[in-house]
């Protein structure tokens, strides 16, 4: 009986162990083959949005895409959300767009209350000029 116990844990660690092996070699390879999906960042692409606009006024939509990492269309999307929050300022230049990042609007984010989206985009890019960064009057 204590052999055919002992068979038993054997067999069973086995099968564990061959299950555990494969689920880890099936994980691996899915992965290897979307690693871009499983990174992550400290930042929204809200704010990688903000700062592209913030570090380049003239910067077109797909330029934004292919910074971030999103697709063109995302882009759009989160800049018309800044636009219309009044976080950026869109201006129509010719055939081109043209944005201005207002930078004494608040973060939105209740454990940053009191900080600007000035003291943000400091911080990541640097002392901005007077050109990309504009004051609510």
């Amino acid at each position: 009986m204590r052999a055919f116990a002992a068979m038993a844990g054997l067999l069973a660690f086995v099968v564990l162990t061959s299950y555990h092996h494969f689920m880890n070699s099936i994980s691996g390879i899915k992965q290897r083959a979307s690693s871009k999906a499983t990174e992550w960042d400290f930042l929204t692409n809200h704010a990688h949005v903000l700062t592209c606009v913030a570090h380049d006024p003239g910067i077109r939509l797909r330029d934004i895409a292919d910074a971030v990492g999103i697709t063109e269309r995302a882009a759009h999307r989160i800049l018309s959300e800044l636009v219309e929050d009044g976080y950026v300022i869109r201006e129509r230049e010719g055939r081109r767009n043209h944005y201005q990042v207002v930078a004494d609007l608040p973060l939105r984010h209740p454990l940053v209350r009191g900080r600007e989206v000035g003291d943000l985009l400091k911080v990541l890019i640097g002392a901005a000029g007077p050109e990309t960064l504009s004051q609510r009057a």
